[in-house]
């Protein structure tokens, strides 16, 4: 079984992404005393797609958890470790009511199939989804397996089940003093039936949930323990890299120095893939080597097919295009009637906003090691948000059976929406398709240069804003109207007559109380392959409506802060949150003013409620010879209730940096269909000198419970921009701020 057997002596295919390694002992049988939730061995998968159906995905312990003699806890992820602390968050919540402490953990991502389909029906992490959509699930997995635990020790010890309980690790007997310890009962635990109701800790009683536990993966990841896609090898391995189409949609024709690229050092092969060549080679840096020297004669990408970029297309064009589309489009929220009350209003204010293209640019590049087997069957190592999505998709392009894949989920060295289907957009084919040409394992490579010239890109955009505003400045009408295409509709299909809610979230559903609104969407196709990027579509939209909200209150008067205030005074929890921020901060002031160090000083703030959550953003900020300083950043978010206020507070810290990095700096531009930054030399990133100081202070609402990873990052743009505005003297309606021209304007 090849799933199962060292393929080098360096890893083997059930060890990838495992912290540190273990005997691999009672999978099927439990014969050292293992609790096991085991995953399905390649003999039985005709067997478990069979019973998938009857399968209730958290349910069966044994696809999840293993209870080793040694007093370990082997735990099966339905999601991915990227840096967000999905692993430490799993441990807690499990081992709160397995009454395990979380450090005796070591957690792996599990393998695809039924049981892992926790997030509506499927399996993805992203989208801030997996602490809350599994919470109750994992709790009521771990009490379950406590359950059987004391069971099984009622038996061994003769004594009846509510004389037991159990302390970290061992069930008690606190009449007589006995303990036995998890691991020597796990075998009897394993054959009794999983009880049909378990009764799960009160709050109150929490020793892990809520306490900022240690992240299990610091340590591996600080010593260099940690393995990620790219240090995986295989016995027998090639290593590849590729040259794409300048232009998306050109395929390879004449290979003009073929034969002196064969002949360089360590090169195996050369192949022509679709939009790409590719080079096959002892290493991977001569397999780079080679690839850049290929002379390809590239084809004319064909006008109107799929996947294609125009020779004559400019982000420049592009975005006075979406400026200049007419029409409300078509209506995705209404609440009374925003033509009348424009047409009545004392004042009219006016403004369109917009953001440009962002590539993802994680430092981790994209890569894939695929291997074909004796019998037929396909691993593939590959960096992914989405097992049985992959699993799927590799089977298509290999021509084989889903049963047929094994896929092996690594530990991603972060996400921002990267690791997803994209097509064009992912290596993961071209490995197949080399492996399979080669007949033996190739792990595959992109450059950073092939990355930026394949990568997804979050949509650019553009809004169209009219506000109402009474006699007193303040407003009673509100028109949005967003213009362009969002990845939610381009991945998963878009319905004409409906808006893709990924293009108007952060700019609908606002709990500001403005008692007319209209929001609206026209649809434009994008060239670009577009995708998912860190909060989707709040990464721009919440800049596009809390920058607006600032320019109305100006119009009428207000101060944006308390404007805010008042108009959230039906809606406790927010106003709630932003008092909180405005406290964390020191109190509001808006500014112009000069701090101790004499430098002229203003302040923005906003508020956005991505994935659940609700956060309150203020942002301090100067100017100096002609660029933006941010100094400090306070974030107040409300998730309604948490499981690690450690890894919130690192979250909202990950989320800052990356919004300022958008905000400040990060815009791709296109000319004549290309891309003109293939590095981060052409496309600056936030670098630690400019990150500023951070505070977060986590408001627990008692709401249900929202997501982590994304929230912090909506209200950083707008609450910077907003600031800015205040010392330049003039509305910043465009990202990034580094295109702007603030000379002269310097404290």
């Amino acid at each position: 079984m090849n799933d199962m057997t060292p393929v080098t002596s360096e890893i083997t295919a059930s060890e990838i992404g495992k912290p540190f390694k273990l005997p691999r002992r009672g999978f099927l049988g439990a014969s050292l005393g293992a609790l096991v939730l085991g995953v399905t061995l390649p003999a039985g998968r005709a067997r478990a797609q069979a019973a998938a159906a009857a399968i209730t995905p958290g349910t069966r312990i044994s696809a999840f958890l293993e209870i080793l003699p040694n007093e370990t806890v082997l735990f099966r992820s339905a999601f991915i470790e990227g840096g967000q602390g999905i692993f430490t968050a799993m441990a807690q919540i499990v081992g709160e009511e397995l009454d395990v402490d979380p450090m005796q953990f070591v957690v792996e991502g599990a393998p695809p199939g039924p049981d892992y389909l926790l997030t509506g029906g499927g399996r993805f992490t992203g989208g801030s989804m997996s602490v809350r959509m599994s919470y109750d699930a994992m709790r009521k997995l771990g009490a379950s397996a406590r359950h059987m635990l004391i069971q099984a020790a009622a038996v061994r010890l003769r004594v009846p089940v509510s004389e037991l309980s159990t302390e970290p690790g061992r069930v008690v007997h606190g009449a007589s003093g006995r303990t036995l310890p998890y691991g020597e009962i796990a075998d009897a635990a394993a054959g009794l039936p999983l009880p049909t109701n378990v009764v799960l800790r009160d709050r109150a009683d929490f020793r892990w949930i809520g306490k900022p536990v240690a992240r299990l993966d610091v340590r591996d990841k600080s010593t260099g323990k940690a393995r990620y896609a790219i240090d995986l090898k295989v016995d027998r391995m090639l290593h590849a890299a590729v040259q794409h189409s300048p232009r998306l949609g050109g395929e390879p024709g004449a290979l003009q120095n073929e034969a002196d690229v064969r002949g360089m050092p360590g090169v195996h092969s050369i192949h022509s893939l679709p939009g790409t060549v590719a080079v096959v080679a002892d290493s991977w840096w001569r397999a780079r080597m080679a690839a850049e020297a290929l002379q390809v004669t590239w084809t004319e990408p064909t006008r109107g097919t799929a996947h294609v970029m125009p020779a004559d297309f400019s982000t420049e064009a592009h975005m006075a295009m979406l400026k200049a589309t007419p029409g409300e489009g078509v209506a995705y929220e209404t609440v009374g009637n925003a033509a009348t009350a424009l047409g009545d209003a004392a004042r009219v204010v006016e403004a369109t906003y917009d953001a440009p293209y962002l590539v993802h640019g994680q430092l981790e590049p994209p890569s894939a090691l695929a291997r074909w087997n004796d019998d037929g069957s396909l691993d593939l190592w590959v960096p992914n948000q989405a097992p049985e999505m992959f699993q799927a998709e590799a089977a298509k392009v290999a021509g084989i059976a889903p049963e047929k894949v094994t896929i092996h989920s690594p530990m991603l060295g972060g996400f921002f929406g990267r690791h997803f289907l994209y097509q064009t957009a992912n290596p993961f084919p071209q490995a197949i398709l080399l492996a399979k040409a080669v007949a033996r394992p190739v792990k595959l490579i992109w450059s950073r240069e092939e990355e930026f010239l394949r990568d997804t890109l979050r949509p650019m955009g553009a809004v169209r804003f009219r506000a109402g505003l009474d006699a007193e400045g303040l407003p009673v009408a509100l028109e949005a109207v967003a213009v362009g295409e969002g990845p939610t509709g381009r991945w998963f299909g878009r319905q004409p007559d409906k808006v893709d809610s990924s293009s108007v979230e952060g700019i609908a559903g606002k709990v500001y109380a403005i008692p007319n609104r209209h929001i609206g969407q026209v649809h434009v196709d994008d060239p670009a392959i577009i995708g998912f990027w860190r909060s989707v579509g709040h990464s721009m939209n919440d800049f596009f409506y809390e920058t607006f909200f600032d320019e109305m209150a100006d119009a009428g008067q207000q101060d944006p802060y308390e404007l805010r205030r008042r108009l959230l005074a039906d809606s406790p929890r927010h106003r709630t949150l932003l008092e909180a921020v405005a406290e964390l901060s020191g109190g509001w002031r808006r500014g112009p003013f000069i701090a101790d160090d004499g430098t002229r000083r203003a302040r923005g703030v906003a508020m956005a409620s991505p994935f659940g959550s609700e956060v309150a953003t203020i942002a301090e900020v100067s100017l100096r010879s002609g660029e933006v300083v941010v100094h400090d950043v306070w974030v107040a978010i409300d998730p309604g209730s948490i499981v690690n206020p450690a890894i919130i507070e690192a979250q909202v810290n990950s989320a800052v940096a990356l919004g300022l990095s958008s905000a400040l700096l990060e815009e791709v531009v296109y000319v004549d269909g290309m891309p003109q930054a293939r590095n981060y030399d052409g496309y600056p990133i936030l670098t630690p000198d400019r990150m500023p100081r951070v505070h977060v202070r986590i408001v627990e609402s008692g709401a249900p419970m929202g997501g982590i990873g994304e929230p912090g990052l909506p209200g950083v743009p707008p609450a910077i921009a907003n600031a800015v505005s205040v010392l330049a003297g003039r509305r910043v309606r465009s990202l990034p701020l580094s295109k702007h021209d603030f000379k002269g304007v310097d404290g």
